[in-house]
Formats: C-alpha cells, structure tokens, sequence
C-alpha cells in the first residue's frame, strides 16, 4: 500500500521500462480543463466516465487536481488503497465490473482532511510519476481532470501526456460572464500548447424544477437549447448562453449544456452510478449526448 507522506519516488524495480510505456493500452485520453475553479470538471469527468463505461467502453480517470481531489468520493471509493506492481501503481478499479480505473492523490493521503501543502517542482514530479508508473492496461478512454488555471500543473500534464494518444481537451465553463473570461484564457492556454479543443460544456445552465419539468413524446430533443430538455419552466440561476456564445466566438465546438439537477448532486454525494439509475433526471439526455459526440470523434479520430 502506498501513502503520500514525504512522498518518495516509486523504487526503480516498478518503474515501467523504456522499451514500455504504461500508457500503450489507452486508445484515447481526454483533458478536462477550466480557467474557472468550481465550474463542474470533476462532476464532467465523473460523469462522462459512468457515460463511457454505460456505452461499454473501458475507462480510466487521472486525477491530477492534487489539491482538491474529489473524484474517489464521487464514485464511492474514497476508503481504497493502492498498492504497487512490477509495473509500478495500481489504479483503484471501480463497481463490481471494474470497467473504471482511478489514480488520485486522495488515495495517497494519511487522512482524508490532510492538504497538500507543495510547491510546484513536487507537484510537477508527482504527476508525471502518475502518467508514467500507473499500471492502466488496456482503455479505450483515459479521462484526466485538472484543476483551474493556465500554470505549473497543466504544463507539466501536457508535456507528460503528448507523446502518447492524446485526443484533446474538454472545457468547462457555466455561464456568467466572469467564468466565461476565465475559460476564454483556457482556450489561449490550449492553442499555445497545440491541444486539440474538442468543445465546450456549459455546466449549471440553468435550474429544472423537478416538480414544474415535463416530457412529451410529441418533442424531440434540442440539446443545444436550454439544457436540452422538455421543460415547462428553466430558471436561469447564473444567466444563459455563455458557453454556446464563447464556442461561436472560438470557432470550436459547442458539446452542450448541463443543468443544475438536485439528483445529479445526490448522486456524487452518495457516491451513485448516476448514468444507470437516474436516466429520466433532467440532466441524464444532456451529459450522455456529450459523450456521445465524443464517442463519434474518437471514432473519426481512429
């Protein structure tokens, strides 16, 4: 079992030779990215892996947010070890069919209240000790979630992951103005480093009564309009459009928009397979349409 600590580096015996990469098996990997913290990238990520996972499709996530690791609680795996190979770390594997593999700093801290108290330099070095010495196996997907900002950690993620099959970039922005600004910088960041910008999700657009949202099957689904649903009322909490308007703007793609849902909340709280047991919740058409346009790049991208 390994603990984080003073953190020291994988013995040489579990560090994948330079003839093998423990990234040969992973078809696709995809970065989650925001300028913006607190816009959704772990919930995106999460998500869009339970989303892949449902279309039967092998994932892994790579969660890089070393200061704020929340994805093992998401998927209600927040008390797991890992331990190590010959091929360096195993992942913590997800659900009774273990189709999700998970590598966080979280499952390396003594106690789930202890920070991560680090300059860059050691972050830097952690991961790319978690790109090179995590024992993935074959996925078709790798999800990274990052955290907000332009800097040390994303450089250094990038740099980590280019050789290997990188298919581009996510970004997640919700509408208002001030995190739009923020996500237009992303989209620099992305540009400068040469990553593909596969689209942009606006996340908590717009608030879906539960007890005022209907469908009818005489409608069809506009998952570029509000949320994408059959709504009697949408209240738009954090203004609308922001999203759709940067991408216009950006000549990228627009992935959709996903609403403020009180079951998707309780899903993550609880640690909930949210794609399998919430599929009429208002925010199930628009996360699964967002993987599938990813599922259809991939496959363009092959």
């Amino acid at each position: 079992m390994v603990r984080a600590g003073s953190m020291p580096p994988v013995p040489l015996r579990c560090r994948a030779s330079p003839e093998r990469t423990n990234l040969a098996g992973v078809q696709h990997i995809l970065l989650v990215l925001s300028g913006k913290g607190g816009v959704g990238k772990s919930t995106l990520s999460t998500e869009l892996a339970l989303a892949l996972r449902n279309a039967g499709k092998r994932v892994g996530i790579l969660d890089v947010d070393l200061c704020g690791p929340s994805i093992p609680r998401m998927l209600r795996v927040q008390d797991s070890a890992v331990h190590q190979c010959d091929s360096g770390w195993v992942p913590v594997f997800v659900g009774q069919d273990k189709a999700i593999a998970l590598m966080s700093i979280g499952f390396l801290l003594e106690r789930p209240d202890d920070a991560v108290v680090w300059r860059g330099p050691k972050k830097n070095a952690l991961i790319k000790q978690f790109v090179t010495d995590v024992a993935w196996g074959d996925l078709d997907f790798l999800i990274v979630d990052t955290p907000p900002g332009t800097s040390d950690e994303h450089i250094s993620t990038v740099e980590a992951l280019r050789p290997h099959q990188l298919l581009g970039a996510i970004l997640v922005t919700t509408p208002q103005a001030v995190s739009v600004g923020d996500v237009r910088r992303e989209l620099t960041f992305c540009r400068k480093a040469g990553l593909q910008i596969l689209g942009i999700v606006e996340n908590m657009s717009g608030f879906v009564c539960p007890h005022c949202s209907v469908s009818s099957p005489d409608l069809t689904v506009q998952p570029g309009g509000c949320c994408g649903l059959f709504l009697v009322e949408c209240t738009n909490i954090f203004s609308k459009g922001g999203g759709e308007e940067l991408a216009k703007h950006a000549g990228v793609p627009f992935l959709g928009c996903v609403p403020l849902d009180p079951q998707l909340s309780q899903s993550l709280e609880e640690g909930r397979d949210f794609i399998q047991e919430f599929p009429k919740s208002s925010a199930f058409p628009a996360l699964t349409h967002i993987a599938q346009q990813i599922l259809d790049t991939s496959q363009r991208s092959s």
